[in-house]
């Protein structure tokens, strides 16, 4: 393998590392071969802190974008098991079951963001698989797409007692996960779910049925905001809205638009 492509593979690895929060690597023991993910670093890169995509040589650099499915879910591993120990909202900490990272593939071009898990959510660890869930999915399959084929997350990691509406702060405190499991993933749209997902994601506090039917931005991705599936089981009525919304997504990114089944 020439060393061009070298850099760029071990550029493109401690990429995927730093956003998974890794921020040293090890320096190799005296005479044993170097691990597989450190062999085209140098000796002195072994016990640096992580750079930068700006620091990071220039070929390494360039494809930064260019993060291996492999090397992403890695990266999304590990990120998970941090989202696993955090303890940063007490109330959260003592009723949660475990925390709900996400669901789905770590290519999708489309992410879903809801606001947090629910009972069923925090029973399985899977977000987004009780009946709001089983309505989602319905969506994902009116607009020719399979689960598998999306990310799916939310705003908190652990569920609300009661399944309240997260509070600013428990956001604010999750809000770096987010961040990073967004940046590892990198869809290239994103729907968030509900007003508290718009909301926070959006950083503003204008209403969902205000901010629905238009496209917005989170650090250049194009982000379309409708109602929750949860609001839809209570106001079905409000679903020809959500479908408004989807073809709108749709169209934005070169799909067909399926016909509606009745």
């Amino acid at each position: 393998m020439d060393k061009e492509k070298l850099r760029r593979q071990a550029g493109g690895h401690i990429e995927s590392l730093r956003l998974a929060g890794v921020e040293w690597l090890p320096a190799p023991v005296a005479g044993a071969a170097p691990p597989r993910w450190t062999e085209a670093a140098s000796p002195e890169a072994a016990t640096a802190p992580l750079q930068s995509p700006a620091t990071i040589a220039p070929a390494a650099a360039a494809v930064v974008a260019e993060i291996s499915p492999e090397d992403k879910r890695i990266a999304l591993q590990l990120l998970a098991q941090e989202v696993s120990k955090c303890e940063r909202c007490p109330e959260l900490v003592v009723s949660r079951t475990r925390t709900v990272f996400a669901d789905g593939a770590c290519t999708a071009e489309l992410c879903f963001i809801g606001e947090a898990p629910g009972a069923d959510e925090d029973a399985q660890g899977v977000p987004f698989v009780g009946a709001a869930g089983q309505l989602l999915n319905k969506i994902i399959v009116a607009c020719g797409l399979k689960r598998e084929d999306v990310y799916i997350c939310n705003i908190l990691k652990c569920r609300p007692p009661g399944n309240r509406t997260p509070l600013p702060d428990e956001a604010a405190r999750c809000r770096g996960f987010l961040d990073r499991q967004l940046e590892l993933v990198r869809p290239r749209f994103i729907c968030a779910l509900g007003a508290c997902a718009a909301q926070n994601l959006l950083n503003t506090t204008i209403s969902i049925g205000k901010l629905r039917g238009r496209f917005h931005d989170y650090r250049g991705i194009p982000v379309l905001a409708t109602y929750h599936p949860a609001f839809l089981l209570r106001s079905p009525d409000n679903k020809k809205f959500v479908w408004e919304d989807m073809k709108l997504m749709l169209a934005k990114m070169g799909r067909p638009i399926p016909a509606k089944s009745s």
